[in-house]
């Protein structure tokens, strides 16, 4: 709910002032950062109409200028909560009838239009270690990007909009953005670097197609950014474009073909295509400033394009049955629970029925009520879709992060699955010393993160750093599991352990 309050004393039936007065209401929307449905909290302001009573012709006219400049608005004689009423509209002289009473329901809180499928879609994210530049070249990117027409421009307070984030001057959630390129949809994801809030980085990672690994050439390597290169490759991240941050602030220019050539080795050492992958060199604060000059601009439009061509659009796993891992859960005031994600597999339409599995013993059968993505309305979501979904009679205390979203009817929970994991070795990341059965990490899977017991196999006393062991995972609650899937192990703080799931008990 807007704070602000205005009085416009015009005439409303005047379609110059009416537009006038709805772009003044989206303006003070704008500024209130109400501009992403997804992830904000909802805005409904409800606008009382005194007026004349007016030909059924005029009225159609009003209509269709309420509909062109407040997206989801409708006009009712009734208002359920006259709290929200902030802006009053009136005549200027004696002719009111005031039995005549009128609500104007504007809502900033739902889709401003629908989402066209021009180009192919692709996830992508900055990952790297805390304070090297990722929310900065993400705000860089949607500033270029809105110079070309082709996006929104996100501030860098916008894109870290809580107030720890501001505080702090960190990202702790990872936070979604879209533009465009020439042959692609991007759906940007830009991930927390601090250590603290890696589970929130392995969530961001577990919905990318492909990665921006951004380094400071003035601080070089550091052991996030080793982290985050690790978990890219257990969670099956293929392709990674490095870019080289701050290199105004270094003026040794071997310095930064070191910096390089370690990351290029670190890269190579978790099996990257080391010596070939795209290396940007340039300055995300001098690009989001305008500055035209060789590490500016330009250097963000040579990141774009080497998005378009090194990173490959992935093979989308269209014909199998819808399922959506779930990475958070909002209330939308006066709509109902939202549930966001990316689309992992199949497709899903308004009034599909679904079941919502994991977590909990007793799965939930619900109805899709309405699909976004960016506040764009979608008549059907896709795989590799990051979409929201609007689920019926479901309460935003009866699902969780890493429960599924499904129209399977094969997919069940489990406890207990066989697998096949390696453990890290300590230059890798991973423990010092070896583990017995019934070690007690925590184990991440899809968006879920769960308390685990790694049992191991009668004839293996020990897991030793490096070694690749079979071994039995016994979760805390239930999953919605799959033959195949891929997980880690985390303790402390560090990868201890990656694996997949080979058979389902």
């Amino acid at each position: 709910m807007l704070k602000s309050k205005c009085i416009f004393l015009n005439s409303f039936t005047k379609s110059d002032k009416l537009k006038h007065t709805f772009e003044r209401l989206n303006l003070m929307m704008e500024k209130r950062n109400m501009n992403n449905l997804l992830y904000n909290k909802a805005v409904e302001c409800h606008i009382y109409i005194r007026r004349d009573r007016d030909t059924k012709e005029t009225n159609k006219k009003l209509n269709n200028m309420y509909n062109k400049y407040s997206c989801k608005c409708n006009i009712t004689n009734k208002c359920s909560n006259k709290n929200k009423v902030y802006n009053i509209y009136k005549r200027q002289n004696n002719l009111v009838d005031n039995k005549d009473k009128f609500f104007c329901i504007f809502r900033q809180n739902f889709a401003i239009g629908i989402f066209e499928r021009k180009k192919p879609h692709m996830n992508i994210g900055t990952i790297g270690h805390v304070d090297h530049g990722k929310t900065t070249l993400t705000a860089a990117i949607t500033k270029v990007c809105s110079d070309l027409n082709r996006g929104v421009f996100k501030s860098y307070e916008e894109i870290d909009k809580t107030p720890e984030e501001q505080k702090r001057g960190i990202t702790i959630n990872a936070t979604h953005v879209e533009y465009e390129t020439e042959k692609r949809h991007y759906s940007h994801i830009d991930c927390p670097g601090h250590l603290d809030y890696i589970k929130n980085m392995i969530t961001g990672t577990s919905q990318m197609d492909g990665s921006i690994l951004v380094v400071s050439a003035y601080d070089g390597l550091m052991p996030q950014t080793k982290e985050h290169v690790l978990l890219s490759r257990q969670i099956g991240i293929e392709k990674m474009i490095v870019y080289l941050n701050k290199i105004d602030m270094c003026e040794d220019q071997e310095l930064v073909d070191l910096v390089e050539l370690e990351i290029r080795e670190l890269l190579s050492f978790h099996k990257y295509d080391g010596d070939n992958i795209p290396f940007i060199k340039g300055s995300a604060l001098k690009a989001l400033n305008g500055d035209q000059s060789e590490y500016g601009v330009p250097s963000i439009l040579k990141l774009l394009d080497a998005c378009d061509n090194y990173i490959e659009e992935p093979k989308r796993k269209i014909d199998l049955p819808f399922l959506m891992s779930i990475d958070d859960v909002l209330q939308i005031s006066g709509k109902g629970t939202v549930a966001t994600g990316k689309v992992e597999q199949g497709t899903l339409k308004l009034n599909d029925q679904v079941e919502i599995l994991g977590i909990k013993e007793k799965s939930i059968k619900t109805v899709i009520t309405g699909i976004e993505m960016f506040r764009k309305i979608l008549d059907t979501a896709q795989a590799g879709d990051q979409i929201g979904i609007m689920l019926k009679n479901v309460k935003r205390n009866d699902i969780t992060r890493g429960m599924v979203v499904t129209k399977a009817t094969n997919i069940k929970t489990f406890k207990k699955f066989e697998s096949d994991i390696y453990v890290l070795k300590n230059e890798e990341g991973g423990r010092k010393n070896p583990f017995s059965s019934y070690y007690r990490p925590q184990a991440y899977i899809r968006t879920a993160d769960v308390n685990c017991a790694v049992i191991l196999n009668e004839d293996t006393q020990v897991a030793n750093p490096g070694d690749n062991v079979k071994c039995v995972i016994e979760l805390m609650y239930p999953l919605a599991l799959t033959y195949g899937l891929r997980f880690s192990l985390r303790e402390g703080g560090k990868t201890v352990a990656s694996g997949v799931i080979t058979k389902l008990l």
